[in-house]
């Protein structure tokens, strides 16, 4: 059987790596030792950074909401309550963007949830008020 030279698939092999590790700091860039470690670290942070991501995100769609939900005499959780007691589902990210786009349309979303938080007039004397502004 032939002997069998290994340099080829070490140079690819270190090739690969050195190209993932381009734009990184010293060493980290050009020693294939620092990179590897390098590049392995970066491949966790970036796993780990598309779940962050979407929390991120998902953190920014409520704070706009809230923040439009208060001009329109409601809180966010109260808007939520109120859309799911009216039967409307509709994602955070669509409301968001309802918010920010489209002010008469998210209005009209409220006033729906508002009318569905009537029921707390009946239950709590002074809840559908501390609710609904």
């Amino acid at each position: 059987m032939a002997r069998v030279k290994r340099g080829v698939t070490a140079h690819a092999k270190h090739k690969k790596v050195l190209k993932k590790a381009k734009g990184f700091y010293g060493r980290r860039k050009n020693t294939i030792r620092a990179a590897k470690a390098a590049v392995d670290r970066s491949m966790q942070y970036a796993t780990r950074d598309r779940r962050v991501k979407k929390r991120t995100f998902r953190s920014l769609w409520v704070q706009r909401i809230n923040a439009a939900a208060r001009d329109n005499g409601l809180t966010y959780g109260r808007l939520i309550d109120g859309l799911n007691k009216a039967g409307i589902e509709v994602d955070r990210k669509v409301l968001s963007d309802m918010a920010i786009h489209e002010p008469q349309a998210f209005g009209a979303v409220c006033d729906k949830a508002k009318a569905a938080l009537a029921y707390l007039k009946d239950t709590t004397p002074g809840a559908f008020e501390a609710a609904v502004r």
